[in-house]
């Protein structure tokens, strides 16, 4: 599929937060996001080359969030050093780094409209973890009218039958083409 002349694509990378890094902790993460530490900054690579915006969306929760009201534990706290972009992404100056309180990129964080402002049709979503923030910014996405990508080989859940079973769910989807699992290599060579 060739990329239309008029559409503008931007990577939204989710919750790659030193939190989720420290090997200490034990997270059954922390294995499966270092392995897509490559793919994404060859992926950044590429948009920046392009002039494509690239966006790292964190989780920065309060202590006090409802959400920490169940099963999960405080982590990403906003203003600590635990909700920053890890060290071994390629985050830059350029780039637009947007802490969010919730779970999707798109929740009370204005960016639709900063996305929009860029010209941006597409969002290729990877990141952590593929079956809660990943998955939930990519239908985000689409319910703010973007086309959305959620890239196989640059998310990463807590276990690889997790990761492959949400990815399953959307290879075939209601919402396709608006909606797809793609590989980021076969999303570079159908961008460029």
């Amino acid at each position: 599929m060739k990329k239309p002349d008029n559409e503008t694509p931007a990577l939204l990378i989710i919750d790659m937060v030193k939190d989720n890094f420290i090997e200490s902790r034990n997270l059954p993460i922390t294995p499966f996001a270092l392995a897509i530490i490559q793919p994404l900054n060859t992926l950044i690579d590429v948009f920046r080359g392009q002039k494509w915006p690239v966006v790292f969306s964190t989780d920065a929760f309060h202590e006090d969030d409802f959400i920490f009201k169940g099963r999960m534990k405080p982590h990403s706290l906003s203003g600590t050093e635990g909700a920053e972009v890890v060290d071994t992404l390629d985050m830059q100056d350029d780039d637009l780094w947007q802490p969010k309180p919730r779970f999707s990129a798109f929740f009370n964080t204005g960016l639709g409209n900063w996305l929009r402002e860029r010209g941006v049709s597409l969002c290729a979503v990877g990141g952590l973890a593929t079956n809660v923030c990943v998955l939930t910014t990519v239908l985000d996405a689409i319910c703010h009218d973007f086309k959305a990508v959620l890239l196989e080989d640059c998310s990463a859940a807590s276990s690889k039958k997790v990761h492959e079973q949400t990815l399953d769910n959307y290879r075939r989807n209601a919402l396709y083409p608006l909606l797809r699992v793609a590989k980021s290599t076969d999303l570079i060579a159908e961008l460029l």
